[in-house]
Parts: structure tokens; C-alpha cells; sequence
């Protein structure tokens, strides 16, 4: 069994962009401008960040209270403190918030939409400062930013004229000036000393909810060469548009600019973030979007219960916004109103399934434009990147959970925080901390994704040893008789050999971490007959959960799992995909944590819908295997 040439990959042509495969992913010149890491590691470290942050810029966490700028964001991802809403008299903030460990890497991804407007709207003197749009924007309390945020839910989004002007020039020219504002401050806190302790990322959000449905995707540049302005909903109405926009703007427009886009929040999505017949340009979607955000603080996305062929899984109930019992959507069918949980749930809202999709639509065209690699990311609206502990957390959403009362309490019309989690972390594998190797390793999906522990998980595949956990050299062994999460396998007779090895996350003095309980394969399968899915338990054993009333813990757990383990039940004439799941010893979730924190607890703690216990976890990317004589 021998590695599949390299999936769809990114490239500057039209021509190439459209094109399913290629022979081996083309380097892309490093040209930028920067001292050598002093370390470089041959077997790849993990490495951890945040793709998902909102602060100041974005219509939504401004509207929130939330007044951290760009150099304040970079800060804070380095390990300085900041102060969060509510705001004191000096308009800054007044709850204190600092890192324990400082990330890896980040990228600031304020939405592209309204950058000009929100700009016109909280500089005093500005054109648009005294219009009556910008007035009901300053007086309209935690929920102004929903009048807002509806102009994106409609098929054909425009500018305000009386803000923006006729043409619209107000807002770009305003928006330009923001985008410059974000590149200068990233890179400054990019580290080009030859210590390479951080990796700051130019990108954006793009916010596209049509029909108040979720298909928002992150856009993240590969370096400082980057479009005059961002590639929004209002010049790209769907993400066919957006991916063309972005060759255009970047790949066309701009030496040497490279972009990746990843989507998020598919749970939301009531079936149109992943469309089960791959979209309008399965090839394309498959160059611009290698990985998927699994998970973030609005929920989990990679499986739910309750779908045909689907579990039970017991560990699909974590983190769900949803009641088990909502509805369904019918075959065929999508919904609408995901994004204030409205609608049906589709089965292609949770990334399992979507991983399905892609196989059953790569054995009947050849294309499979779901190869997605996981990542975890935030979503922060407080400007606060890698603010993930259950402990003490303080809320994501400014004004919104600014007290344990609001956290616990029904939120507003567009967040309910008591829901809500404290957010995942992205992880790669890459040799060192520059832009190039991060983003190089989101693009090969060398990456992993974490609901917030630290917790490095590697997976590989391929003719591997028996005992390659007890080998010194099993890593090179691992790249070089196999492939490493995030590849592809021509099928052979035999099954491959998969070897997965995890590590516990010691934590910190303020937050120790939490022993690892077990590390399981979870298998999807596509054959002509349907596809199915199996969770096999590789190593470890289930402990008992803690009391939701002391949360003391009942199990120390084990810092070091390893295992290999082979197929009993392989079909070579299937598509395959494998990837690892990685749960921690059972903790008490932050809502019991501030529950018990409090004299009288309010009703939300009583919510049967939200478990009161959890296992936090890390997702490796799959290895897909393909049916034997199939090549790519």
C-alpha cells in the first residue's frame, strides 16, 4: 500500500485551480522577508492557535462593547492581559483576562462586511458619524448589530447608500483603511527573529447567512501579500463567488498572494455550508478548502445522533446546541434560520457525514471536494484568541456574558451563552513557527483540532511496523513507510496499518490538566451499497463520570497513549476514511462549574438538554484510503 499522489492543491492558474489532482503538492518559493528559525525540527512539532477572533472591527463585537484593536489582540495571543466589557467611564475595560500559555499562532478575522461602516459609525467626525443609520447603531443595545447582520441573510446583499454613498466609495475607502490597520498590526506581531515564538496571519471573515443560515468561512493569508480589500458577501453572494473572487483578487491580482478558506459552523448551516451534491464547483471547493473549524464556542461539529447510520455514539452528544429532538431534515430537503437554531437539521451538518458525501461523490465523479482536515478554533468576540479553560471562563460575547447571571441566563436574539462553550484550539504539525510552514500544514491537513486542552495527537498510515510504538525512529518511520493525518492511501489486499499516539496536556499551575482516558478510530465507510461508520475503542477504558454537585475528579487518567491497530473488517473496493478521537479523563463542564458557584442558581442550570459533565477531546484529520486499483 503506497501513498495516493497529492489531493487537490492550491495553485496560481485557473487552469490548475480547476483540476482534481496533481503529482506532488508544488512548492511554493519562500520569499519572506526573515531571519532563519533557529530550530527546525525534521519530525514536526505541534503547534496552536486561533483562526477565529473578533474584536473591535467586526459589526457585531463592537455593537457588543468589546473595544480591543488589533495590536491589543496580537498582545493578548502573546500573553499580556486585557480588560473586557463592561466598559468604566474611560470607555476601556473592567474585567482583566491574561493567558496562562501564550499561543502559537492567530489570525484576526474581523468580518469583512460593514469594516467601513463600523468604521463611519464610532469615529466622531466621520461622514457617516451623525446619520441616522450610525444613531440607531450607538443606541441600540446589545441587539443593534441584528439590523445589521440581516442584510446578509438576503440572496443579494447591498450598501447602504445613505451611508456608503452611491457608489459605495465611503465604506470601501473607510474598510481600506481598517484592512491596512489589521496587516500593519500582524505584522508587527510577527516574530522574524530566529526564536519564531509567534506567527501572526492577515485574514478576514467572510459572512455570508442567506436565509439566516450559517456559511461563514475564515479567509487566511499565507503571508503579508494580500488584496487591497477584502473579498466580501456584498461582492461575492455565494461561496462559488467567493472563491473565484479570491483567485482574482489574490492569486491573480497580486504577486505571490496565496489564500486558504475555512468554513465553520456547519452545524448551523441546516445543510448548506456542505451540500450533499458538492456544490456548483466541487473542484474548486476543493482547492480553496482543505480543513473544516470542528469546533468552536457555538458547538461541536463533528457528529450527532439521531441520523440514519449515524451511532449511537455517546460521545456525539458533546457540546450540541441543539435538543436532541429537533427536526430532521427529510431526504432531499435543506432548512433555513440555522444561525438562531431555526430549520431542520441536516445530516451534512456535522463534518462525519460530510466525510461520506465526499467518497459517495468521489465514486461517481471522480471528485471528492470534502477532503477536509479538522481544526478547533474560538470564535471570540472579545478579542481574546486561545481564552479557552472551563475554569473562570468569562464569556466570549462583550456585554452579552459579561456576568455569571448573563452566561446562565436566555441571551439575546443573537447569542445564547449558557449554550455556548469556552472554544477549541487549531493545531498543526510543521517543522517550525513561520507563516509558510503554518500555512503549508493547513494545506496538507497535517493538522489536528482540540475543544481546548492542548492535547498533540498524531496519526499515520501506510505499511507500518507492529511495534512501531515502542521504535525510537517511529516518526520518520511513520512518513516514510506511511502517510500522516491529512493524506491519502491507494487501497491494496490488506488493510493498512494505522499507529496513533497521544499525549496528556499538563496544564498549568492556575489550570493544571486533566489525564487522557482513551484513544479511539472512528472509521466512515462508502461502498456501492451506502455507507456506515464504526467507533472502535484502540486503547483505554471508560471511567465513571464525576458528581455534577462536588466535581471532584474520579480518575487521574494516563499522560501516554499509544497504539497501532489494522482493520479486521477492510473492504478494499471501499472508500475509506479513518481518523483518531482523543478523550480526557470526564471534568465537570463551565456551566456546572458556575452553577455550583452560586447561592441561587438560576433555571438554565436545571437545562437536562445540556450535560453537566464532558470529556474534552482532541480530532486528528483523516486518512483517507481509496478502493484497491484507484488512483488519484
Amino acid at each position: 500500500m503506497r501513498a495516493a499522489p497529492g489531493s487537490p492543491v492550491l495553485v496560481v492558474t485557473l487552469a490548475l485551480l480547476a483540476a482534481t489532482c496533481t503529482g506532488e503538492t508544488p512548492e511554493v518559493t519562500s520569499t519572506e522577508d526573515r531571519t532563519p528559525c533557529a530550530t527546525v525540527d525534521p519530525d514536526k512539532r505541534p503547534f496552536y492557535g486561533d483562526l477565529h477572533v473578533h474584536a473591535a472591527f467586526s459589526f457585531d463585537a463592537r455593537n457588543y462593547d468589546t473595544v480591543l484593536e488589533p495590536d491589543q489582540v496580537w498582545g493578548f495571543a502573546k500573553g499580556q492581559p486585557v480588560a473586557l466589557p463592561p466598559l468604566g467611564e474611560d470607555g476601556m475595560g473592567t474585567r482583566v483576562v491574561q493567558l496562562d500559555r501564550p499561543l502559537d499562532f492567530a489570525a484576526l478575522t474581523e468580518h469583512g462586511e460593514f469594516l467601513g461602516e463600523i468604521a463611519l459609525c464610532t469615529t466622531p467626525g466621520s461622514a457617516g458619524y451623525d446619520s441616522e443609520r450610525c444613531e440607531a447603531y450607538h443606541g441600540g443595545g446589545d441587539n443593534a448589530a441584528f439590523d445589521f447582520g440581516l442584510q446578509l441573510s438576503a440572496p443579494d446583499p447591498a450598501r447602504w447608500t445613505d451611508l456608503c454613498g452611491e457608489d459605495g466609495s465611503l465604506c470601501r475607502q473607510a474598510a481600506r483603511t481598517r484592512w491596512q490597520r489589521m496587516q500593519a498590526a500582524a505584522e508587527a506581531a510577527y516574530d522574524t527573529t530566529d526564536q519564531c515564538s509567534f506567527t501572526a496571519f492577515v485574514g478576514y471573515e467572510y459572512t455570508n447567512t442567506a436565509d439566516v443560515s450559517n456559511l461563514h468561512r475564515n479567509v487566511v493569508f499565507r503571508d503579508a501579500r494580500v488584496p487591497d480589500l477584502p473579498v466580501t458577501h456584498f461582492e461575492a453572494p455565494t461561496p462559488e463567488a467567493l472563491w473565484g473572487g479570491l483567485r482574482d483578487a489574490c492569486h491573480e491580482g497580486v504577486e505571490g498572494c496565496d489564500v486558504l478558506v475555512l468554513p465553520h459552523n456547519s452545524n448551523l448551516s441546516n445543510g448548506k455550508l456542505f451540500p450533499e451534491d458538492g456544490g456548483v464547483d466541487p473542484a474548486l471547493r476543493a482547492a480553496y478548502e482543505p480543513v473544516v473549524e470542528v469546533f468552536q464556542h457555538k458547538g461541536d461539529s463533528e457528529c450527532r445522533n439521531g441520523f440514519p447510520g449515524v451511532g449511537p455514539d455517546p460521545e456525539c452528544d458533546f457540546e450540541k446546541l441543539r435538543p436532541p429532538g429537533d427536526d430532521i431534515c427529510a431526504p432531499g430537503e435543506v432548512g433555513a434560520g440555522g444561525m438562531r437554531l431555526w430549520g431542520c437539521s441536516h445530516q451534512n451538518d456535522f463534518v462525519r457525514n460530510v466525510l461520506k458525501s465526499g467518497m459517495a461523490l468521489r465514486r461517481e465523479t471522480g471528485i471528492d471536494p470534502y477532503r477536509l482536515g479538522f481544526i478547533g478554533s474560538t470564535d471570540t468576540h472579545n478579542g481574546t484568541p486561545g481564552l479557552v479553560a472551563d475554569v473562570a471562563f468569562p464569556g466570549h460575547v462583550g456585554l452579552v456574558d459579561d456576568t455569571p447571571e448573563k452566561r446562565l441566563g436566555d441571551g439575546n436574539i443573537t447569542h445564547d451563552a449558557f449554550l455556548n462553550n469556552p472554544g477549541g484550539l487549531a493545531a498543526v504539525w510543521a517543522p517550525q513557527n513561520t507563516r509558510h510552514a503554518i500555512f503549508d500544514a493547513i494545506r496538507s491537513r497535517e493538522t489536528f483540532a482540540t475543544s481546548g486542552p492542548r492535547i498533540p495527537v498524531r496519526l499515520f498510515g501506510g505499511d507500518l511496523p507492529a511495534d512501531w510504538c515502542a521504535r525510537e525512529d517511529r516518526i520518520a518511520r511513520g512518513y516514510d513507510k506511511g502517510v500522516p493525518m491529512g493524506g491519502v492511501l491507494e487501497g491494496g489486499r490488506r488493510a493498512p496499518r494505522l499507529a496513533v499516539e497521544a499525549w496528556a496536556d499538563p496544564g498549568t499551575e492556575r489550570v493544571p490538566g486533566n489525564g487522557l482516558e482513551r484513544l479511539q478510530i472512528i472509521k466512515v465507510e462508502v461502498t456501492d451499497s451506502g455507507a456506515k461508520e464504526t467507533v472502535i475503542d484502540v486503547i483505554g477504558e471508560r471511567v465513571e463520570d464525576p458528581s455534577a454537585q462536588t466535581c471532584a475528579p474520579v480518575a487521574a487518567g494516563v499522560d501516554h497513549l499509544c497504539a497501532t491497530w489494522q482493520d479486521p473488517d477492510y473492504d478494499a473496493d471501499a472508500d475509506v476514511a479513518y481518523y483518531a478521537r482523543v478523550l480526557e479523563v470526564p471534568t465537570c463542564r463551565w456551566s456546572t462549574l458556575q452553577c455550583n458557584a452560586l447561592d441561587e442558581r438560576p433555571p438554565r442550570c436545571d437545562d437536562s438538554h445540556v450535560p453537566e459533565v464532558g470529556r474534552q477531546r482532541a480530532w486528528s484529520s483523516p486518512i483517507w484510503v481509496l478502493p484497491r486499483g484507484v488512483s488519484e
